[in-house]
This record gives structure tokens, C-alpha cells and sequence, in this order.
């Protein structure tokens, strides 16, 4: 019976087919795509395809070369409602044995079918009266087939006669005097195992079946050593040493999963040792009592070693056929050469397990790097992107989508593709547009063979160094304030000897003297010293981290005498208006006692009382209000706040003001609030100025810890 694919959109022009051909002669197969006919045109199982092309287009054409791409061979009948004479004869070149109109005429496609079943047998040489095989897999310069004897399809695994004693040499099967139907039909069948090319038990299985199918095995099982560990590591030696059972046919699972073999002793030892086949009855089996054991559990009746032309893999086992005759010498001996073949296909799949194990080690350490890593092809496609990559570089719209090149930023896109085009690695920064101060790192090495003039990809490293930046600048700073700390401290000490001198004299000369132009004169002298040990003694509170005294003292009066100091030391363009200033007291509170160094709080207070007289000279007024605060810990607190009436702080100077050295007016160091600041949080405390609002004044907000007077007398 002849096999005709019927390649048609409808299913009824295929019954139509079926309805005027003989069904006792020919078996119509109907497919509607070119897709689902593909393993009948691959396999060559059809011996003749017919088309229903309903409109003669240039799709038709195509369809016509797709289908001899797959099967050259195959005889190609074309069926058509009209058939312009160009259509045509394009169909006639591309290789369509006819080109017939519709509707389907039985007579003339039976006689179609047959004139291409005779041409087919006299490319072949067969006589007319003998079984034709297909024309899709005949060769038209093949010579007349030779009919196979026993021995032919013992070498070439075709057939294994039951009781054949012949040699089977490799030379008897001569592919050059024949190919057979039975031949290539076995090569089909037995390539099904390359389809577990990269499944070690896959390919045993179906290895096992073809061989139970060819030599009617009652049982068998194939023993293996365990797979290399991945990472290149070796197996332990007491793994190496044990065989697992891999695939069986025809034996108990539950047998297999608690069952071994070893090379230490039995059917193991013996292979390792011998290197060649071992019968359950030779003499080296029968003085071997574990060995006999094995078999005898097994219920095998040979066992064969599986060698990958170095070393031993594993065991294979069999027993005797269905029929209860043992396999023959012959057929050990292609079994033999079989399985050294398996145990080579077997090392190349451990060896692909540990190349893909440590590519996927590889990729994990990449995905999982701080630093983003991207790989790029010379056609500019990501090969590789890890997570931070992604995080860096992948836009918003796409997020979660594999990152394209076309995500990269613009310029290192280009710096990617000159290393491509050049070969030579970069290193650069980069900072994105998108998080200004951001700061990266960027490296771009890239993959070159040796051999190879020009890389074939490259490898961008980009590490965020932004807070590394940060930590250097904070480092930077920390070493300037401990260099400013120092000079201070020495700055304090040598100012202050040379100053108590000038300070004496000037006070002995402001005695002696009488007229009006020598006190004008001494007391601008006096005011110079006023400035300078204000200073000093603001040098000696930068420079000092702890507290000198802790003593509780009552803060009302030394509020009085802050203030009467910052009148002080106000400048001498301000000092008349000085005289007019005003201070507002407000205690929303009974007296309190404030802890710690009570000269050191004063000057703090100063300094910020100084800076309210001083925002509005013409006019001056400071407010002080107290209340009472918790720290969130349960332990009161006190807030003092310094409140001016001049314009208020700019939002640069609210943000500076407690810096050293920063200083909107055109005299002084601008350290007043950098000490005052300095002061109150080495007493636990906190100094802020508060955000500017439109049409406010000035205001700092002092917060202290504060002692009752209950828990000043112990009560």
C-alpha cells in the first residue's frame, strides 16, 4: 500500500482524493499546513504529495520550494482551479512532476500514480512486480539493490539472526552496492537516541528498547559510575567507586533503587579487572561468589563493560532472550562496540553537565555583583545583563524586560562600540543625566581569541562610587575640622598669653591718663582686646570636645548675663543703638537647673544673642522663651528659644549658619553659631535654626537637659 500526503487547506478536496483512488492500494494522509506534513516529507513515509493550490500567486511558488527543500525526491502533483501558462511553467521548473486541473478525475490520477510508481522502480532497478520503496528516499544513481544477508545486518545493526556464528565484519555491509528499505528503516529507528543527545538516562532508556526490539531481550540494566561533581571538582573516591543503576528494561524499579554495584568487588571488580565481556558461567564468575550473587539478583545471564576507550563507566547486564536462548558471541561483540560508542556519548554529557553547571556558577556570580555588568556582541546585542545593570540602566517603561542596547546611555553606547571597532579597552566616569551627583565608574575591557584581529564582544563594568565619594569628602572634612581643631587650641593659647600683657598696660594707661584724646585713643585699644579674647575664648570652645564641670546652676541668671555680654560685644558701628536694646523675657515655667559648664553655656548664649542684635542693628530686640520639653525617653528637657526682629535667615544661611567660617556680614570669622553649636551638643544638646518663613524673623531653638529643683535637693 502506497502512502499519499494530500496538502490542502480543505478537508474536502482530501476526501475527494480518497474517493476516487483504490483504498486497498493507496492510504491518503490529509495535513492543512506545511508544518504539520514535515515529519512525513523528513522521514520520507509518503511516496507521493499532492497540492491543492487554490490561487496561483507567487505564493503557491514558494509553497512548491519549501516542500522540495524538505523532501528533493519526492514526486509532486499540483492540483489547480486555473493554471496560466506562465504559473505554470514556473511550477514545471521548480520541480512539480504535474500540474493537473480541477476537478480530481480518478482514471487519470491512478494512471498518474502509476506511470510515477514504474519511473521510481527503474531509477531503482527493482522488477515491476516486487514491493517498490519510496521514491522520497531513492537515489537515482544508485545501483541495483543487493538483498542483505545475515551477517550484512548483523554488521550493521539491521538484524541479530538468533543462532548466527558468522564473523561480523565490518566490510561485509557495502553501502556503495545498495541501500535497503530494512536498512535505512533500522538507521531511522536506531538515530531516535541522538534526540537524548544531552540526557544520559534518556538515551539508556531508548538504547535499551532498541535492543530489546532487535534481539528480543528478556532484561536488562545499565550500571553507571557517578557524574563528575560540578565546578570542576573530582568525585569523592567512595563515590567514584559505586555504580548507580541508570535505565533498566524488564526489571523491578524497587529492585534498582536500593541495589549497587562497585569496582571494590563482584560483577564490578571483575570488568574493572578483566576489561572484557564476563558470563555468569566462565570460570572467572563462578569463583567469584559475590559476583554469582549479583548476577543471581539481577537475573542477568552476561554482564558487558561500558568504556569510553580510558577507563571503565559503568556495566551493562543482560539476560537471556524471550525465548530462552543466550545471546551469541557476535552479538555480544557489536554490543561491546555499541556501548564503547554510549560510553563516549555518556562523557560528553557529563562534560556538557559540568560546562553548564559552571556557566550557571558564572552567570550567578555576575547577577549577583554590586557592580553592573552588561556583555555585548559585535552585532551591539546584550548578551549578558545582571541585576544592577538593570537597576542602572533599564528605563522605567521596560522594567522587568531583558535590557536592549538601545537602553544604554548614548555615550556609553559609543564608548562600547569603539572598543568593538578598535579593540583597546576604556576606562571612564560617568554620571547620569537622571540622578544628578551620582557618580560612576565605568570599565569596558574587551573579549578577544587570539586569533581574532578584532574582539568578538566586550565587557562593561560599572560601579557606583558615588558613596565612596561622599565618605572620602566626609573623611576630607573630618581631617580639615581636627587641623582647624588643633589650630584653635594652639591659636587660643598663644593669643591669649600675648593679650594679657596688652590687656594690663592699656587698663594701667587708661588710669594715667587725663586728656580726652588719649582715653578715645585707649579705648578703641580696649575694644580690639574685647574682639580679640572673644576670639580666643571662642577657639579654646571649637577646639574642646568634652565638658569641664558638671555642676547644676540655675539658667534665669545666666540668660541675664549672656545677653549683657552680647550687648557687649556688639561692634562699635552698632554700639549706640547696642544701648537701646531690648530683651523679652517669657518662663512658661517654674525655675530650672541646667547641668554642666556653666561659662561655657553663657558664652553659647552670647553668641546667639550677639547674632540676634546684630539682624536688626537700628532697632535691636531679642525674645527668649522657655518651655518645658521630653526628649522621647521619659528625661525633661528645656527649649530655649532666641527669637531677633529682623528680616529672618535666608534659606543658605538657615542651611550654613552652624558651619565654621560661613558669615553674611563683612567682619568676623563666622564662628558665633559654629561654637554656640559646638557648645550645647557636647552638653547633649541641640542647636537649630529654624527654616525661614515668608515675613518672619530670625529664630534658634536651644534644646538641654535640665535637672529639677526636686532632684537637685534629692527629693
Amino acid at each position: 500500500m502506497k502512502t499519499l500526503l494530500v496538502l490542502a487547506e480543505h478537508p474536502d478536496f482530501a476526501e475527494t482524493v480518497r474517493a476516487n483512488l483504490d483504498p486497498e492500494r493507496y492510504r491518503v494522509i490529509h495535513r492543512s499546513r506545511l508544518e504539520d506534513a514535515e515529519p512525513f516529507l523528513v522521514n520520507a513515509l509518503a511516496e507521493v504529495c499532492i497540492l491543492d493550490v487554490e490561487v496561483t500567486t507567487v505564493q503557491g511558488i514558494w509553497l512548491v520550494e519549501k516542500l522540495r527543500q524538505r523532501a528533493p525526491r519526492c514526486p509532486l502533483i499540483l492540483y489547480t482551479a486555473q493554471k496560466p501558462w506562465e504559473w505554470e511553467e514556473e511550477a514545471y521548473l521548480r520541480g512539480v512532476s504535474h500540474v493537473l486541473s480541477k476537478p480530481v478525475r480518478g482514471k487519470v490520477l491512478t494512471a498518474l500514480l502509476e506511470r510515477l510508481s514504474d519511473q521510481s522502480r527503474a531509477r531503482e532497478g527493482l522488477p515491476g512486480s516486487g514491493q517498490a520503496s519510496s521514491p522520497c528516499q531513492a537515489s537515482s544513481t544508485s545501483p541495483p539493490a543487493i538483498t542483505p544477508t545475515s551477517t550484512e545486518f548483523l554488521a550493521s545493526s539491521a538484524f541479530f539472526p538468533r543462532h548466527s556464528t558468522l564473523d561480523p565484519r565490518p566490510s561485509t555491509l557495502a553501502f556503495g552496492a545498495g541501500v535497503t528499505p530494512q536498512t535505512l528503516t533500522v538507521l531511522r529507528d536506531f538515530s531516535g537516541i541522538l534526540t537524548h543527545s544531552l540526557n544520559a538516562e534518556g538515551m539508556l532508556k531508548q538504547f535499551l528498547l532498541l535492543l530489546r526490539q532487535l534481539l528480543s531481550i528478556n532484561r536488562a540494566a545499565i550500571f553507571l559510575r557517578h557524574a563528575p561533581t560540578s565546578f570542576g571538582g573530582a568525585t569523592a573516591a567512595a563515590e567514584s567507586r559505586r555504580l548507580r543503576a541508570a535505565s533498566a528494561v524488564g526489571m523491578a524499579a524497587g529492585l534498582l533503587q536500593h541495589f549497587e554495584l562497585s569496582f571494590d568487588a563482584g560483577i564490578g571488580a571483575q570488568l574493572l579487572r578483566l576489561g572484557r565481556i564476563l558470563r555468569r558461567h566462565s570460570d572467572e564468575a563462578r569463583n567469584d561468589p559475590e559476583a554469582q550473587k549479583e548476577f543471581e539478583l539481577l537475573g542477568a545471564q552476561v554482564a558487558v563493560p561500558i568504556l569510553d576507550r580510558e577507563t571503565v563507566l559503568g556495566v551493562a547486564v543482560f539476560d537471556a532472550r524471550i525465548t530462552g536462548e543466550p545471546l551469541v558471541n557476535p552479538e555480544l561483540e557489536l554490543i561491546f562496540h555499541l556501548l564503547e560508542q554510549l560510553g563516549l556519548a555518556i562523557k560528553n554529557i557529563w562534560l556538557h553537565d559540568q560546562l553548564s553547571s559552571n556557566h550557571e556558577m558564572l552567570a550567578g556570580i555576575l547577577r549577583e555583583l554590586s557592580s553592573a555588568c552588561v556583555v555585548v556582541s559585535r552585532e551591539l546585542d546584550i548578551l549578558h545583563a545582571n541585576k544592577m545593570a538593570r537597576r542602572y540602566f533599564g528605563s522605567s517603561h521596560s522594567r522587568g524586560a531583558e535590557l536592549q542596547f538601545s537602553d544604554l546611555p548614548q555615550a556609553l553606547g559609543a564608548k562600547i562600540y569603539q572598543v568593538l571597532k578598535t579593540g583597546a579597552g576604556i576606562s571612564t566616569k560617568y554620571e547620569p543625566e537622571t540622578a544628578p551627583g551620582s557618580i560612576y565608574n565605568v570599565s569596558i575591557v574587551p573579549f578577544q581569541r587570539p586569533s581574532a584581529g578584532l574582539p568578538a564582544s566586550v565587557l562593561m563594568m560599572a560601579e557606583d562610587v558615588t558613596q565612596s565619594r561622599q565618605l572620602q569628602s566626609l573623611e576630607i572634612e573630618a581631617a580639615n575640622l581636627r587641623l582647624v581643631k588643633t589650630t584653635a587650641e594652639r591659636l587660643a593659647h598663644e593669643l591669649g598669653n600675648a593679650m594679657v600683657p596688652v590687656g594690663i598696660h592699656q587698663q594701667l594707661l587708661a588710669e594715667k591718663s587725663k586728656d580726652t584724646e588719649s582715653r578715645a585713643w585707649l579705648g578703641a585699644m580696649a575694644h580690639g582686646v574685647e574682639r580679640v579674647t572673644r576670639l580666643v575664648n571662642q577657639m579654646r570652645y571649637l577646639a574642646r570636645d568634652t565638658v569641664l564641670s558638671q555642676e547644676p546652676f540655675p539658667l534665669a541668671p545666666v540668660l541675664e548675663e549672656a545677653y549683657q555680654e552680647a550687648r557687649k560685644y556688639a561692634n562699635q558701628t552698632a554700639k549706640d543703638h547696642a544701648a537701646k536694646a531690648q530683651l523679652k523675657y517669657e518662663a512658661g515655667l517654674k525655675p530650672v537647673a541646667v547641668t554642666g559648664d556653666r561659662a561655657a553655656i553663657k558664652h553659647a548664649l552670647a553668641e546667639v544673642m550677639l547674632n540676634a542684635l546684630q539682624a536688626n542693628p537700628a532697632d535691636p530686640k531679642v525674645g527668649v522663651r522657655l518651655q518645658a520639653q521630653s526628649n522621647g525617653n521619659g528625661q525633661p528637657g528645656l527649649q530655649v528659644e532666641v527669637q531677633d526682629n529682623g528680616s529672618g535667615f535666608s534659606p543658605e544661611a538657615a542651611q550654613k549658619a552652624g558651619t565654621p567660617f560661613f558669615t553674611t556680614r563683612n567682619v568676623g570669622l563666622g564662628l558665633g553659631l559654629a561654637v554656640s553649636r559646638k557648645i550645647i551638643e557636647t552638653h547633649h544638646g541641640k542647636l537649630e535654626v529654624v527654616p525661614p518663613q515668608p515675613g518672619q524673623s530670625g529664630l534658634v531653638r536651644i534644646s538641654l537637659p535640665i535637672e529639677t529643683a526636686k532632684e537637685k535637693s534629692g527629693g
